[in-house]
C-alpha cells in the first residue's frame, strides 16, 4: 500500500492527459489557454505504465483530468485500458462538458464509472459570460444521458462571492429532482488569479452552516473518495458536497496524488514543483516505477501552505488537473 510518513494511505490517482483547455473561465484562464510548458508529454502508452505502477501500490481509483481531457484524441482507448487494469475499481473523468453529448456513450462503453462536470452557474447567460461558451443546455443534456447510462455523476461549482445566493437557489431547485452530487469548491488562489481571489473568495463554511440548519446530514466517506464532505437530505434526489481547502483539517484525509501530462509527480496540488518521472515512465517498467514512486513519498509534507499564500508554481486552476 502506498503510504507517506504521516500515516496516510493513497488509493486515488489524478492523471492529467493534457494541459489544453478550450474554455476561458474568468477565475482560471480568462485569456484562454496559452502553452507555457514545452516539455514532452505522456503518450497513451506512458499513461498506462503510470496507472499500472500505481495499481501495484494499491490505487483503486483513477481520475483522468486536464486541462480538458476530451481534447485528448486517444481518451476512449485510455479509459478502456485503465478500466481493464488489475486492481483499478473505478475510472472517473473531470470535464467541462463541452463535448459531453457526443462522447458520453463512447466513454461509457469504454468503462467510465464516474463523471464530474464543471458548471459554475445554471443561468445560461451567466454561464456563457463565465466560460466564453454558450453551451449550457447541451452540457445539461449530456448529464441527463450520463445518468440514463447509470454513470455516477457529480457537478463541480466554484464558489464566487458575488451572486452566490441566486446561484445557490437555482442549484437547490435543480437538486430537488436531479440525482447528482453538486460539489461547491472554494475558489483557490493561484499564481495568476491573486486579485480575482481577493475580491471573490467565499468560504465554504457559510454554505455548510446553512445546510446543517436546514436538515442536511453528512454522508460517510469511502476510502477512495475525493476531498469533498457530502451531505444528503430526504427531500432532495441530489446531494451537496463541499471542498474547502482552507479548512484547518483539510489535508488530514488526503488520499490522492497527481501526475501531470508531462509525467511529473505532484505530492501536493500546491507543491512548489512536480518531481520529474518521465524518463523512468518511458522505460515501460511499471514495477520499477512503483518502487520509484514509493521512495518519493518521503517528501510529502503534512499540509499545504495556502494559508501563507504559497501556491507554488501553479499558474491556474486548470493546471490542478480538473
Amino acid at each position: 500500500m502506498l503510504t507517506d510518513n504521516h500515516g496516510r494511505r493513497f488509493y486515488y490517482l489524478r492523471l492529467s492527459v493534457t494541459d489544453q483547455c478550450n474554455f476561458r473561465c474568468s477565475y482560471c484562464l480568462p485569456q484562454g489557454y496559452r502553452q507555457t510548458d514545452f516539455n514532452p508529454t505522456l503518450t497513451a502508452g506512458d499513461m498506462l505504465t503510470v496507472v499500472r505502477a500505481f495499481a501495484r501500490l494499491g490505487t483503486r481509483k483513477v481520475r483522468l483530468t486536464g486541462g480538458e481531457p476530451s481534447l485528448f484524441r486517444e481518451l476512449p482507448w485510455v479509459i478502456e485500458q485503465v478500466a481493464a487494469t488489475a486492481g483499478i475499481q473505478k475510472v472517473a473523468i473531470t470535464t467541462n462538458g463541452y463535448k459531453l453529448p457526443k462522447v458520453i456513450d463512447d466513454w461509457h462503453r469504454a468503462g467510465l464509472a464516474q463523471l464530474n462536470v464543471s458548471i459554475d452557474s445554471l443561468d445560461a447567460a451567466e454561464f456563457a459570460s463565465m466560460t466564453g461558451h454558450d453551451c449550457l443546455p447541451a452540457i445539461l443534456n449530456g448529464i441527463e444521458r450520463a445518468l440514463a447510462l447509470g454513470i455516477t455523476t457529480k457537478v463541480n461549482a466554484v464558489l464566487h462571492h458575488e451572486g452566490s445566493r441566486e446561484r445557490l437557489g437555482r442549484f437547490m431547485g435543480w437538486l430537488a429532482d436531479t440525482p447528482v452530487t453538486l460539489r461547491f469548491i472554494e475558489l483557490m488562489q493561484t499564481g495568476e488569479n491573486r486579485d480575482y481571489f481577493v475580491s471573490n473568495h467565499l468560504r465554504g463554511n457559510e454554505i455548510e452552516s446553512h445546510l446543517l440548519e436546514t436538515g442536511w446530514r453528512m454522508v460517510p466517506r469511502a476510502l477512495d473518495d475525493g476531498p469533498a464532505r457530502e451531505y444528503c437530505h430526504p427531500d432532495y434526489r441530489g446531494r451537496i458536497g463541499l471542498i474547502t481547502p482552507y479548512a484547518t483539517d483539510f489535508c488530514q484525509t488526503c488520499n490522492r496524488l497527481r501526475v501531470s501530462a508531462q509525467g511529473r509527480l505532484h505530492l501536493c496540488l500546491f507543491a512548489d514543483q512536480g518531481i520529474e518521472m518521465l524518463d523512468v515512465i518511458r522505460e515501460g517498467d511499471s514495477e520499477a516505477l512503483a518502487q520509484h514512486i514509493q521512495q518519493l513519498m518521503s517528501g510529502k509534507a503534512a499540509s499545504h501552505q495556502l494559508h501563507q499564500g504559497q501556491v507554488g508554481q501553479t499558474r491556474n486552476l486548470a493546471m490542478l488537473g480538473g
